[in-house]
């Protein structure tokens, strides 16, 4: 512990902590206001730091620069008539110097009994300590807001990471590496809108409760609308509505959009997620792996200033072309065992999947066979950028079918790390294949799959007004903010993780 620190008494009871300092804000209720507004902040940390860092001793004293800084007492240091505290802002922290002859005897007194955690205000003038730390000389100091809560010594173990996503509050105060995580996945965000701003594409907004569930395969969350009395479901896509918008003329357009699952839990999986989709008339799949590349490589630029990025200790490369394979391409790559005469035997890949200890899929074929080996066998294993392309019509009711590959779609999946991040096609614009596909994934359902598609009547009517050849894309900002910050899970990445009530 560096001689700045004043550690948590450890040994009392959090209770008794609490009770103590219930009884120090009482008395300062009993002088005056206890919380304060009217105090007005002129500096924050950082760039203070960063403005006098360079300066000498001598040439900052004589600049006699005021400042107005706030924050929670992090540190501090009682040595008879002075003392240090360390204050921590949004942009960092920066030491304060406090005298009894600078703010006064009673001033000093309240300060000394002030605790860690506690919000205060200090005005007064830079300079620098003997062994070059910039330092607020206070000339005043103010309680604003009383810690009652003793703030956590650190968090760590498995016990304390349930607790960092329970009380991110707590985390947020205690952790530099989640303020900063959280601080890339905001540079992140806003990078994807200035991408998608810069090709021309129009931000929309649109429903987030669905009369019929649609734009993906998933279980919804169900809601029912009182004064309707009918049931609604929140989105686990906006992608039909999206399409709507490029039939009726707004041919580039984009949703920064939250998305909900009624399904499992996992390191990758929250039943709440937030998404970009886009869609550009006149463009396919094609453009669309164009995009998605250029917004990662963006997103990595801006929030770790390289496309070369670490994940789990192992080198990623979002700088070169993503690769291109084939479901079977992929599979054959990656064990070159198979031949084609066995890949192209759906009794022997059925057969396959079972012996990995995979499950049969409930779209029957052989490219969904296909795919469904190619999970178990190749998914992991696409560490560095690879798009997956060319998905069998089965298991893509929204994309359009191959002019020259029957059975299969223009359509890709991108893993990273082995993890899906994006999703795009060609868009189906034939409104007579697009409610056969409807009719199927209706057939599927009745069958017993849950995650098959309702049939949209509204959408088939908007597609018979003529929309026009589009592709379309949808790229996870929860696993790309993982990705692009080094994190295992994805509760790292999102505030307020879903969770068991305690």
């Amino acid at each position: 512990m560096s001689d700045h620190e004043q550690a948590p008494a450890q040994s009392q009871d959090e209770n008794q902590i609490m009770a103590e300092r219930r009884q120090k804000l009482q008395a300062i209720r009993e002088k005056g206001i206890a919380y304060p507004n009217d105090f007005k902040r002129s500096h924050f940390a950082k760039p203070l730091q960063d403005d006098h860092a360079a300066k000498e001793a001598e040439a900052l004293e004589a600049e006699k620069i005021e400042v107005a800084v706030a924050g929670r007492m992090m540190l501090k240091r009682v040595m008879g008539k002075a003392s240090f505290a360390t204050l921590q802002d949004v942009s960092g922290r920066i030491q304060a110097f406090i005298s009894r002859d600078n703010v006064g005897e009673d001033v000093y007194a309240d300060f000394k009994r002030w605790d860690l955690g506690d919000i205060i205000a200090i005005k007064g003038v830079l300079f620098k300590t003997k062994t070059g730390e910039l330092t607020v000389q206070a000339t005043e100091v103010r309680m604003l807001s009383k810690n009652i809560r003793p703030l956590p010594e650190k968090f760590h173990g498995i016990s304390d990471q349930e607790t960092k996503y329970r009380q991110r509050y707590a985390d947020l105060i205690m952790s530099e590496e989640s303020r900063d995580t959280f601080i890339k996945r905001s540079k992140i965000v806003q990078k994807v809108r200035d991408v998608m701003v810069g090709e021309g594409y129009l931000e929309v907004e649109t429903p987030m409760m669905h009369p019929i569930p649609g734009g993906a395969s998933a279980k919804p969350f169900t809601t029912h609308h009182n004064a309707l009395d009918m049931p609604l479901y929140l989105r686990i896509a906006p992608e039909l509505y999206l399409k709507r918008l490029v039939v009726g003329g707004l041919e580039r357009v984009f949703e920064i959009n939250r998305n909900f699952r009624n399904e499992g839990m996992s390191t990758r999986h929250n039943p709440e997620f937030t998404m970009i989709e886009f869609y550009e008339a006149y463009s396919d799949y094609q453009r669309m792996m164009e995009m998605t590349e250029t917004i990662i490589r963006e997103c990595a630029l801006v929030s770790c200033g390289t496309t070369t990025v670490s994940y789990q200790g192992k080198e990623v490369d979002l700088g070169k072309p993503f690769d291109r394979f084939t479901i079977v391409e992929a599979i054959k790559h990656y064990n070159p065992q198979y031949t084609n005469e066995q890949l192209s035997d759906a009794a022997w890949v059925a057969s396959e999947i079972k012996r990995l200890g995979g499950k049969l899929p409930p779209a029957p074929g052989l490219g969904s066979l296909q795919l469904a080996l190619f999970e178990e066998c190749a998914e992991s294993l696409l560490w560095n950028p690879t798009f997956i392309i060319d998905y069998p019509v089965e298991v893509s009711p929204l994309a359009r079918g191959s002019d020259t590959q029957p059975g299969l779609t223009e359509r890709f999946e991108l893993f990273i790390v082995g993890r899906e991040h994006a999703n795009g096609y060609s868009e189906l614009n034939d409104p007579e294949d697009q409610a056969a596909r409807f009719q199927a994934q209706v057939a599927q359902k009745d069958a017993g799959d849950d995650e098959a598609m309702h049939y949209d009547a509204d959408y088939i009517r908007a597609m018979e007004y003529g929309l026009p050849p589009t592709g379309g894309c949808g790229i996870g900002i929860d696993r790309l903010v993982m990705l692009l910050t080094d994190a295992p899970s994805i509760r790292d990445v999102i505030l307020f993780p879903h969770m068991r009530p305690e």
